[in-house]
């Protein structure tokens, strides 16, 4: 894998950078130009200004762009205007956005050298400050920047895949800059997610997933342990196992350990914990889902790369915290060994389960994964995520990460994350009732609700939360509809988004370190 590095180099200064390069003005809803623009049009006998008057298309929408050329003697060749809509509704996930958008543009012309001017932004109607405007849009460019062509037998000399440099003009530049130096290890481990659920399910299969993140971590200083299924069935771990049974690659648990504690070390001392679905590839099972679409279910471990990437975003930037990420990975695939419906299956809790349908093969991953990672580490609070349910999807669609949480307190903190990263969450109920709904008649629990897919996120965060010890502080992301995209968005090409590193990222950072 090559692509988990960044395509831009982003500097942060607070003098002009020279002549000869193409330039980013900021322009506001009514072509309203930001102070900067406002002083480079002055000083070009209004050369910007005139020549809006002349566009009636471009009006300073969020994301719109219109390239200039440079009045006689100007600084730059090119000024590109880029609409950031109005001022004091300027948020950072919209920074990201347009920095998203400029991307587009920038990466289609022959100019590598692009300077974003800031100046006197303090002047701006803007509510948010050049430090965080600033990173955030050098941080949207580097996410819109994001391409993968491991697997194309000719390399296309593509002019988006020069190198570009970005140079940030602001007063602010030192804490601007700091602050965009540990964004930036979060982009390095969202580049890492992507590139994990965008592999072919032919090469990122379990064992071959195991070997990766061992190669990929342990020269960070992440320690790596490796469970194959002699040692999962040690620990009765059936329901994982009874997954991955029908496929002739065997299932693994990873578990990556971060250590960045400073300072005295007691082993009383509880670590923050994170669980992934790895599900390298879907069938259904058994219960077999249609043909049309089933290429995309190599996503399905999207949850345990968002774990992998998060391990190495809190492993570049030195994390001081301590925490623990498990992820299940198996391969769900129909065979004459394979689970089927009507199995009871007895997981590591000691639980038994009764096999409703054998696509609803998440939940029983993450079952025994958690109580794995509550058995030997004993955490804080787990965050577990998961491509979980298509009704996730029906609900948020591909907008917002569905989110059950059992403590107000740690909701209140991933909220708060889910605004500074500009990874969105909602909070979603549980209820004691879509518990209920998971109890079977000849079993423990069942895998799949008593209602069918009516609330089907619901009951299965349900079934799950039967696998959290009493008073442990879970949260249960179903990543379903933010994992994987199918059209491009401003900050993410079409595949795999890494969704989830970054926001928890942004937990860690801001409460445990």
């Amino acid at each position: 894998m090559t692509n988990s590095h960044t395509l831009i180099d982003v500097k942060f200064s607070d003098k002009k950078s020279g002549k000869g390069r193409t330039c980013v003005l900021p322009v506001f809803s009514d072509k309203e130009l930001s102070p900067s623009a406002k002083a480079i049009d002055k000083d070009g006998r209004r050369f910007i200004s005139d020549y809006l008057k002349d566009q009636s298309s471009f009006k300073g929408n969020k994301g719109q762009t219109l390239l200039i050329t440079g009045a006689k003697g100007a600084d730059y060749r090119n000024y590109l205007l880029i609409g950031m809509g109005k001022g004091d509704e300027l948020t950072p996930y919209d920074t990201e956005c347009v920095g998203g958008h400029a991307w587009k543009f920038l990466s289609s012309i022959a100019e590598n050298d692009i300077t974003l001017d800031l100046n006197e932004w303090g002047k701006a109607k803007a509510k948010i400050a050049d430090d965080v405007m600033g990173p955030g849009f050098a941080t949207g460019m580097q996410l819109a920047a994001y391409t993968f062509n491991d697997y194309k037998s000719k390399k296309e000399d593509k002019k988006s895949d020069k190198k570009k440099t970005l140079t940030v003009l602001l007063s602010k530049s030192k804490s601007a800059g700091n602050t965009y130096k540990e964004a930036e290890q979060g982009i390095r481990g969202t580049f890492f997610a992507r590139d994990l659920v965008n592999m072919p399910p032919n090469v990122l299969y379990p064992d071959a997933y195991a070997k990766i993140i061992q190669k990929r971590l342990k020269p960070l200083g992440v320690k790596i342990t490796v469970l194959d299924e002699k040692k999962m069935d040690k620990l009765k771990m059936g329901a994982l196992l009874a997954v991955g049974q029908g496929s002739v690659n065997p299932s693994r648990l990873v578990i990556m350990e971060w250590d960045g504690r400073t300072g005295k070390k007691s082993k009383k001392d509880r670590p923050l914990g994170f669980v992934g679905k790895g599900v390298t590839f879907d069938t259904g099972g058994i219960s077999l889902k249609p043909g049309a679409g089933m290429d995309e279910m190599k996503m399905d471990m999207g949850g345990s790369a968002a774990v992998v990437g998060l391990m190495e975003t809190l492993a570049r930037r030195k994390a001081k915290s301590y925490v623990v990420g498990v992820v299940g990975l198996v391969e769900n695939m129909p065979d004459g060994k394979s689970y089927r419906p009507g199995d009871i299956i007895t997981s590591m809790a000691g639980k038994t389960i009764e096999v409703m349908n054998t696509d609803a093969e998440g939940r029983l991953v993450l079952a025994d994964a958690l109580t794995y990672i509550q058995r030997e580490f004993d955490p804080e609070f787990i965050v577990d995520l998961a491509t979980l349910t298509g009704a996730m999807m029906v609900a948020l669609g591909y907008e917002y990460c569905g989110s059950f949480v059992n403590n107000d307190s740690l909701w209140e903190k991933m909220e708060k994350a889910s605004k500074t990263s500009s990874e969105k969450l909602w909070r979603m109920p549980l209820d004691e009732q879509w518990r209920k709904e998971m109890e079977s008649s000849t079993a423990d629990l069942q895998n799949l609700g008593s209602v069918g897919r009516y609330a089907g996120a619901c009951t299965a965060a349900g079934f799950l939360e039967n696998f959290i010890d009493e008073g442990r502080v879970w949260a249960h992301m179903d990543i379903a509809g933010t994992a994987f995209i199918k059209s491009p968005k401003p900050t993410a090409p079409k595949g795999g988004t890494g969704f989830g590193v970054r926001v928890l990222n942004d937990v860690i950072k801001h409460n445990y370190e």
